[in-house]
């Protein structure tokens, strides 16, 4: 037990350190047969919707501008992404994804789905998977996260 907590407390942070220590790697497996850490498949997911400036993806990821360099070159080498200038700001520089990333999303996504549905999802009725999203929804907004309200 952890002091201070409650019972449902206790329950609900053992379930969510089940999802971490077991869940989660089974679907990271999914994008490392790729050879893709878990930071890269979000880099990329990100970019699927739009290009964006290195600063706004750093802010988006939560990471730091010398991890995301140190990723994206990982990612622009792989020929997943490429990076030019802002047309807006020519100090700036976005990253977009290529064909070659797209397409290597297309073909991961599948088995992404699976594994999260295969882990979480099919473990939950409609309103539990809806009060999962507004609890993890509000918990994300204050980490401070840029989480996605759709």
């Amino acid at each position: 037990m952890i002091e201070g907590l409650d019972a449902d407390e206790q329950r609900a942070w053992h379930g969510l350190m089940a999802v971490f220590l077991v869940g989660i790697p089974q679907v990271e497996r999914t994008f490392r047969a790729h050879g893709l850490v878990h930071i890269e498949y979000g880099f990329l997911c990100s970019l699927e919707t739009a290009p964006k400036r290195l600063s706004d993806l750093a802010a988006i990821s939560n990471v730091s501008i010398s991890r995301l360099s140190h990723r994206i070159s990982k990612l622009v080498e792989r020929g997943y992404v490429r990076l030019r200038p802002d047309e807006n700001d020519g100090r700036a520089t976005v990253a977009e994804l290529t064909d070659t990333g797209s397409a290597l999303i297309a073909e991961i996504a599948p088995a992404h789905a699976k594994a999260l549905r295969e882990v979480l999802f099919d473990h939950l009725t409609p309103d539990q998977v809806n009060a999962l999203a507004e609890a993890m929804q509000t918990v994300g907004t204050n980490l401070g996260a840029c989480v996605d309200p759709t």
